[in-house]
C-alpha cells in the first residue's frame, strides 16, 4: 500500500458515518417539509370550514360516506333528546379552562336521540376534575327537545402515552363513537362526534366551544434546523479531508 493511500483508507469509515448521517438529516429535513405543507393545508381546511353555513347532520344512509378530506370540522346542527343517562366523561388537558386557566377535567360526551332512533354523540364540552358527577352540574342535565349546533369531528386517535379506554370501569381517554356505543349498548349510533359551540349550558357546565381550531406550525423552522446540521456535517467533513490532504 502506498502513502498516499493510507489516509484515504482511514478515512472511509469516517467517510461512511458522516454519509449515512448527512443522509438521515436530509431525510428529517425533506419529512418536515411534508408535514409542513399537510399542516399548512389542516390550517386552510379548518379555518374556511368554521366559518361556512351550519349544515344539517348528515342522514344515517350517508354516515358511511362522512370522511377526514370532506367532513371534519363542518358546521353541523341536529335535533333531539339528550340521554343523560347513558353520559360519559372523557379525560382532557386543556389549555384553557373555564376558570381561565390551564388544566385537567373532563370532555362530557352525551348520547342525542334522533327523530328517527339513531343517535349521534355529542361532546357538549368541558367541565374540571370537581364537576366530573353529572349530581354536582346538575342544571346543566338539559331535559326535553334541544337544538345542538357545532364541529363534526371523526373518532379521535389515541396519542403515544395514551392509557387505553376502559369500558368496563367506564374510564375514558379517548372519543371513540363505536366503542362507547357499544358500552352503552347503543344501536344506530354515528360513527362520528359533533363537538357543541359556546352557546352557554344552564349554570354554565359543560363549557362547549373549546374545540382546538389553531394549531402550531414550526415545521419549517425545523425543516432548516435539520438541513443547517446537515449541512454543517457537510462542513465539517470537507474541513477534516482538507486538513489531512494539507498534512
Amino acid at each position: 500500500m502506498s502513502v498516499a493511500e493510507r489516509p484515504a483508507r482511514r478515512l472511509l469509515p469516517v467517510a461512511l458515518a458522516a454519509l449515512a448521517a448527512f443522509a438521515v438529516l436530509v431525510g428529517l429535513g425533506i419529512w418536515q417539509l411534508e408535514r409542513l405543507a399537510w399542516k399548512e393545508s389542516l390550517i386552510a381546511q379548518v379555518e374556511a370550514r368554521i366559518h361556512q353555513p351550519l349544515a344539517p347532520l348528515p342522514d344515517e344512509a350517508d354516515w358511511p360516506a362522512v370522511n377526514f378530506a370532506q367532513d371534519e370540522y363542518r358546521r353541523v346542527t341536529a335535533q333531539g333528546r339528550f340521554r343523560h343517562d347513558l353520559e360519559v366523561q372523557v379525560y382532557a388537558l386543556i389549555d384553557t379552562a373555564p376558570d381561565g386557566s390551564g388544566g385537567p377535567g373532563y370532555w362530557v360526551v352525551t348520547p342525542l336521540a334522533l327523530a328517527d332512533g339513531s343517535y349521534v354523540l355529542v361532546n357538549r364540552g368541558f367541565v374540571p376534575v370537581d364537576r366530573r358527577a353529572p349530581a354536582t352540574r346538575a342544571e346543566g342535565q338539559v331535559d326535553g327537545p334541544v337544538t345542538v349546533t357545532g364541529l363534526l369531528r371523526l373518532p379521535e386517535e389515541a396519542a403515544t402515552f395514551t392509557p387505553p379506554n376502559d369500558p368496563a370501569k367506564d374510564s375514558w381517554f379517548v372519543r371513540d363513537p363505536e366503542a362507547i356505543a357499544s358500552a352503552k349498548g347503543l344501536l344506530r349510533v354515528a360513527p362520528f362526534l359533533i363537538d357543541a359551540d359556546a352557546a352557554a349550558n344552564p349554570g354554565g357546565l359543560p363549557r362547549g366551544g373549546l374545540t382546538r381550531v389553531t394549531f402550531p406550525n414550526r415545521h419549517l423552522e425545523y425543516a432548516l434546523t435539520w438541513f443547517g446540521l446537515a449541512a454543517t456535517l457537510l462542513g465539517v467533513f470537507v474541513a477534516l479531508v482538507w486538513s489531512r490532504r494539507r498534512r
